[in-house]
């Protein structure tokens, strides 16, 4: 799962104004632009900081509304077409799959399915669904639901990005890629309302968990084609006023880049077990004003933090700040069908170049591991290839002038892309200087926001583009399936026949120690070829206030919201 964090400056908006007035009219723009987006920080600021009363936290804790730092304004909602965990935390509270997960240990736990069974193969699962399973508008949820919306995530002209995660059922994969065009082929069949069928091509571990995730989540027939096709992006049924859930909460309100409030869901089949009435996400995009927020009691949770107040929390109020490891890579992409960096020799130079233990204990301050493999190393057990990477500069300058560039001469100006965040744009910096000092190449930095930075690395529209993966399930497989050929999260253009089969050969293999050797052979390639550069290994550090309760540590940072709670606090605390 791709994930974001973003943070600009409000100290920055006096000396844009002064500068509009030698700007040309497109820079003025841009400008006018910035300082708006930078107004509206500084209001948050504003409203945070004044006495008006009772704070967000107080009056959330006696009404049981969870106030909620969420990054930045989300793609989307609709769950077959994102991507972030911007966008899971809201939509993990408006709809619900065939199985939830434990808010500690992430094991299955039964939701839309009362219960399933499995064939003795381990290829066959029956589902049965609850008979008091119902969507926000008082429709009754039925097997036939999840078969529409899993034809709609394999549909090739929706082009969803998780598509892939389907692939372990018979023929998911030929549909998906044009190479079927009956869907009654594809394993998934409802003989009856309450019960679905899912026949995989081979066994598949994870595949329950797989089933927690949102991009399986079900989607309200009726209401997504009243407002477009089935196979249609960005339509409107996602907004407030249309969105249709089943989750324990619904849309009520989605005021762009200021707040999304979600409301307690009366038709949800486990509504009694739901104590929160409001969950409020808050699309900060800066680290400051979150802090800020988080300080003046206008937040419950900030899910972000600045580097340099990470020490001042732990030591003084170690009870509000908690650093958890987290399954997931900071890495870049290279763009490996453009330029010098079409040759791995220069993908690998560039990543032999960066010293990680400085970024991590400069820059992240938050406990980040220096990442050389993509696989987080003991993802349940398997342990990743290590030695391909290093910090070698010799070999990094050797490899860059056996691609022709002897120290750097001839090498043109690529651009590294991220998208809009104070700790983004520090990685890139000193990336950017690392490079220059020791392969004496020159890089231009380019910042955007998060639905253009989207965009462009999904059309392959960039050089070099900073990433995030979260794994979206405790398995390898989460990391390594995203780069077989075309893969929905690729987005580097690159190809490896080997890689392809060793992917393909690891989703047979039943025993574990199989799977892992597949994995270790595929991952050596990866990191040999490097159409990408791991940087760190995430740990997930977050501000909580002490009366929030059931929101538990896990190694995805999943919190299924229903066993969210607030405790009564005191008036002046």
């Amino acid at each position: 799962m791709r994930l974001h964090k973003q943070a600009p400056w409000p100290r920055r908006l006096f000396t844009e104004i002064h500068w509009i007035r030698n700007l040309d009219a497109q820079a003025v723009i841009k400008r006018t632009r910035s300082i708006t987006r930078v107004c509206l920080v500084l209001s948050l600021i504003i409203i945070a900081s004044c006495d008006l009363g009772p704070s967000n936290r107080a009056t959330g804790a006696a009404q049981q509304i969870l106030h909620l730092g969420n990054g930045t304004e989300p793609k989307d909602l609709d769950p077959h077409i994102v991507t972030g965990v911007t966008e899971h935390n809201i939509i993990s509270a408006l709809l619900e799959g065939l199985v939830t997960e434990h808010p500690k240990t992430l094991q299955p736990q039964p939701g839309v399915a009362a219960s399933w069974s499995l064939s003795e193969d381990g290829t066959r699962y029956t589902f049965k669904l609850r008979d008091n399973a119902y969507w926000s508008n008082g429709d009754r949820v039925t097997a036939d639901d999840f078969l529409w919306s899993w034809q709609r995530l394999l549909m090739p002209t929706l082009a969803g990005e998780y598509a892939y995660q389907l692939y372990p059922i018979v023929n998911a994969a030929a549909f998906n890629k044009g190479e079927l065009n009956d869907f009654s082929q594809v394993g998934i069949s409802a003989p009856d309302p309450q019960t679905l069928i899912i026949d995989l091509a081979y066994p598949t571990p994870y595949f329950l968990s797989l089933l927690s995730h949102f991009s399986t989540f079900p989607v309200h027939k009726d209401t997504v084609l009243a407002h477009g096709k089935k196979d249609e992006r960005g339509t409107l049924w996602t907004r407030a006023e249309n969105f249709v859930g089943n989750g324990p909460f619904v849309l009520e309100e989605w005021r762009l880049n200021y707040l999304i409030k979600v409301t307690k869901n009366p038709f949800y089949w486990d509504q009694e077990s739901v104590a929160l009435n409001e969950i409020r996400f808050y699309p900060i995009d800066n680290a400051q004003t979150e802090e800020r927020m988080f300080r003046t009691g206008a937040l419950h949770i900030a899910s972000s933090i600045p580097a340099d107040k990470i020490a001042s929390y732990q030591q003084n109020h170690p009870e509000k700040i908690s650093i958890n490891p987290y399954l997931g890579t900071y890495y870049y992409r290279f763009n490996v069908t453009r330029g010098p960096l079409v040759d791995p020799r220069v993908r690998r130079a560039l990543s032999l170049a960066i010293d990680r233990q400085i970024l991590v204990d400069a820059i992240t301050k938050g406990g980040q591991i220096p990442a050389f493999s993509f696989t987080p190393p003991n993802t349940q057990g398997y342990q990743p290839p290590s030695g391909i990477l290093s910090y070698d500069v010799g070999l990094a300058r050797q490899l860059l002038a056996d691609a022709g560039f002897p120290n750097g001469k001839g090498f043109p100006t690529l651009e590294l892309l991220y998208n809009t965040s104070d700790g983004h744009r520090r990685i890139a910096v000193a990336v950017q200087q690392m490079w220059k000092e020791a392969l004496n190449i020159t890089i231009a930095l380019s910042n955007q926001d998060w639905k253009v930075f989207l965009d462009r690395a999904q059309s392959l529209d960039y050089d070099i583009a900073r990433a995030g993966w979260i794994g979206d399930y405790a398995d390898p497989n989460t990391f390594l399936d995203m780069f077989v050929t075309d893969g929905g999260n690729n987005q580097t253009g690159w190809s490896h026949p080997q890689y392809d089969q060793l992917i393909a050969k690891a989703a047979t293999q039943a025993d574990q120690s199989s799977r892992y050797k597949s994995f270790y052979k595929a991952e050596e390639l990866l990191l040999n070829d490097s159409p990408i550069m791991p940087i760190y290994t995430y740990t997930r550090v977050q501000l909580m206030h002490p009366e929030v309760k059931g929101w538990l540590a896990n190694i995805l940072d999943h919190h299924p919201y229903k066993h969210v709670y607030i405790e009564p606090i005191a008036v002046n605390e």
